[in-house]
């Protein structure tokens, strides 16, 4: 979970590199450092919300799975009681 936050943090560490890059500023100068951790901080929180709610989705997911599987399973005791 740790790599996927890191990654989106450096993703926006990035996206500050580029702002200033197409703005032709200097990248590291005093003014202009505090930026970094500020994107990396948003984006890191961005990261780390789509982490939990991918592994709610998975969970649910899952349940929804077990669910149909057990409906599947009764409709087929039915049917061979039926025959």
């Amino acid at each position: 979970m740790s790599t996927f936050v890191l990654g989106w943090a450096a993703f926006g560490a990035g996206v500050r590199f580029w702002q200033l890059a197409l703005e032709m500023r200097p990248l590291f100068q005093r003014s202009t450092i505090i930026g970094y951790p500020i994107f990396m901080s948003i984006s890191g929180a961005f990261g780390y919300y789509l982490q939990n709610k991918e592994a709610a989705q998975k969970a649910l997911l899952e349940e929804r799975k077990q669910r149909l599987l057990e409906k599947r399973a009764r409709q087929a005791e039915r049917d061979a009681v039926a025959l």
